[in-house]
C-alpha cells in the first residue's frame, strides 16, 4: 500500500530560456533608475491627485475614464505607504519625502516589462518561427517611446499589457480548440481572455477598440464551427453558452466591480461631487450629508424645501428670488414686467428657500398629519424670504426673448394679475399616484395658464447683466420644444415649516434642518450615474502645446517632452525608435499588397504559399493589422485634445507584424541561397540600426546623461521635434 514511497518523488518543468532572457531584460529596462527624476513628470501631476484622493478616501470624477487604472496606481501608492499628502499643482514639482516614487511608478513599469515576453508568445501562438518571435519582443524591449511611457505613473503600459494579455489569451485558447475542447486549460485561457479585456477597457475606454476586434474574431471562428459537420447542435449550444459567459457576461460583471470597489472606497465628501445629483451627495460621508441626513423624506404642503436644479452644468445651483426687480427696460429696449427676479444661483443662500403652498388654504405650515404632495397636484411656490409667489407669464425672458419671463408676482394694481399655480409632474415615478420625495425625485413645475415649464436657461450657458447680479437665468419653457435635463428639480434641503408668523419663519429658514431619516442610494443607481458623467462630463478642450493630430504619429512629426531638469540639460521626452516606427509603417504595407495579390491569385485558382502558411498569414494580419486599425482609425473621429501617447496601443501591433513579414519574405520569396544570405545580412545590419537608435536616444528616454547643448541639437533630427535647449 505504501509501495510508492520506494520510489523518489521527482517534478520535471520545460523551461524556455528564451523566454526567461526577454522578461529579465524587460525588466532591466524598465525598472532601472525607476526613480529618476524624484520629481512630478508630464501627467503624473493628473493622475497624482487621484492618487492621493484615494488615500484619502475622498470622492473624485475621472471624465477620462474608468476607475481601474487610477485604483492600479493608488495600490502601488497603498504598497508603498503614501498619505496622500502631497500637492499635485505643477509638472517638474520635487517629490516631498513622505512619496513613495518608486513604488507609485511600479506598476506601469511591470506592466511595460511584461508586454515583452508576451509579444513573444503571441507570436508563437500565431504559427511563427522562435526567431520571428524573439524578434517582435526584442523590438518592443528597444522601443524607446513604449520604455519612457512604461517608467511612469501613468496608464498606457497597463492598457497595453491588459491587451496583450487578452489576444494571447485568446490565440491559446483557439489552439487548444482542436483537440481539447472544455478541458481545464481551455477554460483558464477563455476565462483569462474576457478577464484581461474587462480590466483593458477598465484602464481605459481605448481598451474596448481591442475588446471589440476579439469578438469580431470570436465570431467569425464560431461562425465557422458552425459549418462544421463534426459539432453537434448540442456541442454548438454549449460553445456558444460558454463564449457567452467568459467573453461577454463576465466582463460586465467585472467592470461592474470595478465601480463597486471605486465607490465603496471613496465614501467621503469631496470637491467633485458636487457635479453629482442631490441623492448620490447625500450618500457621501460629510459635506451635502451633514446637512440632509435625516430630513423629511415626503414633500407635504407647508413643507420649506430648496430646489436644486438636476442638470447641475456647467455648475450646480438652485431655485433663488431676492427682492431686486428686472429693469422695465432692457439694454435692447425690449421692456420687462418690472417683478422680482428669479434666477438659478450657484451657492447656498437663505434666499434659496420656498414654501410649497396649497392654493386652497392661507397657511404656510404643515399640517399633522403631514398632506403629502403627489404627481400632478397643484401647487404654489411662495419664497421665504420676500414671502412672494413665483410666477410666470407672457413677457419675454431678459436672455432668452422665445421664453416666458419667471418673476416672483408684485401687484402694481395694474392689469397684469398674477399666474402662480403650478402642476408638479414627478419624472421618475413609479406611478402616477407617487408621492414627490425629498432628494430622491426628479419633478419638472408646469404653469397651469400657459402650460410652460420652469426651467434653468442660464445653465447652459445664460447668465444674467449686472443688474442680475450674473446670476443664471431661469424661463418659462413651452413644453413642445422637448425636454432637457434643465427643466429637471429635485430637493435638496427640507424641513416641516412650523411657523406661521413671517419673522419667525424667517429665524425658521436661517436655521440648519436636523432629522432622522437617512436616503442611501442602493449601487446600481450610483453606478449609473457615475457611468452617465463619466461618458457625458466634457472638459473645455484647449490647445495644449504638445497636442497634435491622428496624422502626425504614423510618421512621428511631433514629440512630447516629459520633464525638463531645472539646472542642467537633462530631460526626458516621448520619442519613438524612428527606425521602427518607418519599419512598422512599411510592413503593413507589404502585409496589405501581399494579401491582396494573394486574393486575386486565389480567386483564379493561383496558390502562390501553401494553405499551411496562408492561415497562419491571414490570422496574423486579423490580430496585428486589425488590431493596428482599430485602436488608431477611431482617432480621427475624436472631438478631444489629442496626444502622441494616444498611438502606442496601435503601434505596438504594428511591430508585431514586423517580423511577420520579414519571416514570410524569408520562407517564401528569398528561395535561392544567394537571395538568403542577402536577406540574412540586410536583417542583420537593420537590427543593428534599431539598437543604434534606441542607444543614441536613451538620455532622453531615461533622463540621463544629461547633454550639452550641441548633442541635443544633433538629436533634433526632424524639425517638427522640439528638444529642450536652455539658453546659454
Amino acid at each position: 500500500m505504501l509501495g510508492f514511497l520506494k520510489k523518489p518523488v521527482v517534478v520535471t518543468a520545460e523551461i524556455n530560456v528564451n523566454l526567461v532572457a526577454l522578461t529579465v531584460m524587460g525588466l532591466i529596462s524598465r525598472l532601472w533608475g525607476l526613480s529618476y527624476p524624484r520629481a512630478v513628470v508630464f501627467d503624473e501631476v493628473y493622475y497624482g491627485q487621484f492618487v492621493s484622493l484615494y488615500m484619502k478616501r475622498v470622492f473624485f470624477v475621472d471624465d477620462s475614464g474608468p476607475p481601474f487604472g487610477n485604483m492600479l496606481l493608488a495600490l502601488g501608492g497603498y504598497l508603498g505607504g503614501f498619505d496622500g499628502n502631497f500637492l499635485w499643482n505643477r509638472i517638474g514639482a520635487e517629490y516631498s519625502i513622505n512619496v513613495p516614487v518608486w513604488s507609485l511608478r511600479l506598476l506601469p513599469a511591470l506592466a511595460g516589462a511584461l508586454c515583452v515576453p508576451l509579444a513573444y508568445q503571441i507570436l508563437i501562438e500565431l504559427q511563427f518561427s522562435h526567431c520571428a518571435a524573439l524578434g517582435a519582443a526584442l523590438l518592443i524591449l528597444l522601443e524607446n517611446s513604449l520604455i519612457t511611457q512604461s517608467r511612469f505613473m501613468l496608464l498606457e503600459s497597463i492598457l497595453i499589457f491588459f491587451i496583450l494579455l487578452a489576444v494571447l489569451s485568446y490565440l491559446k485558447f483557439y489552439n487548444l480548440q482542436r483537440h481539447s475542447s472544455f478541458s481545464g486549460s481551455w477554460w483558464f485561457w477563455l476565462l483569462l481572455t474576457g478577464l484581461a479585456c474587462s480590466c483593458a477597457v477598465g484602464v481605459k475606454y481605448m481598451g474596448l477598440f481591442t475588446y471589440m476586434l476579439l469578438l469580431a474574431i470570436a465570431g467569425l471562428h464560431f461562425w465557422h464551427m458552425i459549418g462544421d459537420q463534426n459539432f453537434s447542435n448540442v456541442s454548438l449550444m454549449c460553445h456558444f453558452l460558454a463564449r457567452a459567459l467568459a467573453l461577454i457576461i463576465i466582463p460586465m460583471a467585472m467592470y461592474l466591480s470595478f465601480f463597486y470597489v471605486h465607490l465603496t472606497l471613496l465614501y467621503r465628501s469631496g470637491p467633485h461631487d458636487q457635479i453629482m445629483t442631490s441623492a448620490f451627495q447625500a450618500s457621501l460621508e460629510g459635506g451635502l450629508a451633514r446637512i440632509t441626513q435625516g430630513q423629511p423624506l415626503e414633500v407635504a404642503y407647508g413643507s420649506q424645501i430648496t430646489l436644486r436644479n438636476v442638470l447641475g452644468k456647467p455648475m450646480q445651483c438652485w431655485l433663488h428670488s431676492h427682492t431686486n426687480t428686472y429693469p422695465i427696460r432692457y439694454e435692447n429696449g425690449r421692456g420687462s414686467s418690472h417683478q422680482q427676479q428669479v434666477t438659478c444661483y450657484p451657492f447656498k443662500d437663505v434666499n434659496n428657500w420656498w414654501i410649497v403652498k396649497d392654493p386652497g388654504m392661507q397657511q404656510l405650515v404643515v399640517s399633522n398629519p403631514p398632506r403629502p404632495v403627489r404627481h400632478g397636484h397643484i401647487v404654489q411656490l411662495v419664497h421665504g424670504i420676500t414671502t412672494r409667489y413665483l410666477n410666470t407669464h407672457d413677457v419675454a425672458a431678459p436672455l432668452s426673448p422665445h421664453s416666458q419671463e419667471v418673476s416672483c408676482y408684485i401687484d402694481y394694481n395694474i392689469s397684469m394679475p398674477a399666474q402662480n399655480l403650478w402642476r408638479v409632474e414627478i419624472l421618475n415615478r413609479e406611478s402616477d399616484t407617487d408621492v414627490w420625495k425629498t432628494i430622491l425625485s426628479e419633478v419638472r413645475f408646469v404653469h397651469v395658464n400657459t402650460s410652460a415649464v420652469l426651467k434653468a436657461s442660464g445653465v447652459i450657458g445664460a447668465s444674467l447683466p449686472e443688474w442680475g447680479y450674473r446670476q443664471l437665468e431661469v424661463v418659462g419653457e413651452k413644453l413642445s420644444k422637448g425636454y432637457h435635463q434643465s427643466m429637471a428639480w429635485n430637493v435638496e434641503e427640507h424641513r416641516y415649516g412650523k411657523s406661521q408668523e413671517q419673522k419667525e419663519r424667517e429665524v425658521e429658514l436661517h436655521s440648519p434642518t436636523q432629522m432622522d431619516i437617512s436616503k442611501n442610494l442602493s449601487f446600481l443607481a450610483k453606478f449609473t450615474e457615475l457611468q452617465w458623467k463619466i461618458l457625458t462630463l466634457k472638459n473645455e478642450d484647449t490647445e495644449h502645446k504638445y497636442s497634435s493630430s491622428a496624422l502626425d504619429w504614423i510618421t512621428m512629426d511631433t514629440n512630447i517632452a516629459y520633464w525638463l531638469h531645472p539646472t542642467s540639460g537633462a530631460q526626458i521626452h516621448l520619442l519613438g525608435n524612428i527606425v521602427t516606427w518607418t519599419s512598422a509603417n512599411v510592413a503593413a504595407l507589404v502585409y496589405t499588397c501581399l494579401s491582396l495579390w494573394y486574393l486575386v491569385r486565389r480567386r483564379r485558382k493561383i496558390y502562390d504559399i501553401p494553405e499551411g502558411a496562408w492561415q497562419p498569414w491571414v490570422s496574423a494580419g486579423g490580430i496585428c493589422v486589425g488590431g493596428w486599425a482599430v485602436n488608431y482609425l477611431p482617432f480621427f473621429l475624436m472631438e478631444k485634445t489629442l496626444f502622441l501617447y494616444h498611438y502606442l496601443p496601435a503601434l505596438t501591433f504594428q511591430i508585431l507584424l514586423i517580423p511577420i513579414v520579414l519571416q514570410h519574405l524569408s520562407d517564401h520569396l528569398c528561395r535561392s541561397l544567394l537571395l538568403k544570405s542577402m536577406s540574412s545580412a540586410l536583417l542583420v545590419a537593420w537590427f543593428s540600426s534599431v539598437y543604434l537608435v534606441y542607444s543614441t536616444f536613451s538620455p532622453v528616454t531615461y533622463g540621463e546623461p544629461a547633454l550639452s547643448v550641441t548633442e541635443l541639437k544633433d538629436l533634433r533630427w526632424k524639425d517638427s521635434w522640439n528638444i529642450l535647449i536652455r539658453k546659454q
